[in-house]
């Protein structure tokens, strides 16, 4: 425990942590985890995406809990308010910039630009499967 408290407390300083030295910590407990907040707007689900946004959502955050969830933690919601971001990161409560989401990934293996491409490419897959499900029922 004290391990997982010391590596959240180094990743703002410290520019990249050995993966070796996570591999020790993992899964991470909740409240340490990348908060992964996905806003979908209704329209990505074509003109009747209102009547299907809700239950897209809890399937798209099922799906996507299956990948990183020994660091990450995804919630996915309707994207109502437009001034707010499409995805938002955080951590212990708090919000991160851009940049210290990077720094974060970054103990992973990861960058921000990668993490991005990947969520985009996913909700364009499981915005599919959503909707093919609907068009046979």
């Amino acid at each position: 425990m004290a391990k997982i408290a010391k590596v959240h407390e180094q990743f703002l300083m410290k520019p990249k942590l050995e993966i070796n030295d996570m591999q020790n910590v993992l899964p991470l407990d909740d409240n340490k985890k990348l908060a992964v907040t996905c806003r979908v707007e209704s329209g990505c689900l074509g003109p009747d995406g209102l009547n299907y946004i809700d239950d897209f959502c809890h399937f798209a955050q099922a799906e996507l809990q299956k990948s990183d969830s020994d660091y990450v933690v995804w919630t996915v919601v309707h994207r109502e308010d437009k001034t707010l971001a499409e995805i938002q990161y955080g951590l212990l409560g708090k919000i991160l910039n851009d940049h210290k989401a990077d720094k974060y990934l970054s103990i992973f293996g990861q960058t921000l630009d990668d993490f991005e491409a990947y969520i985009s490419d996913r909700l364009e897959v499981l915005i599919r499967q959503f909707m093919s499900n609907i068009v046979k029922s």
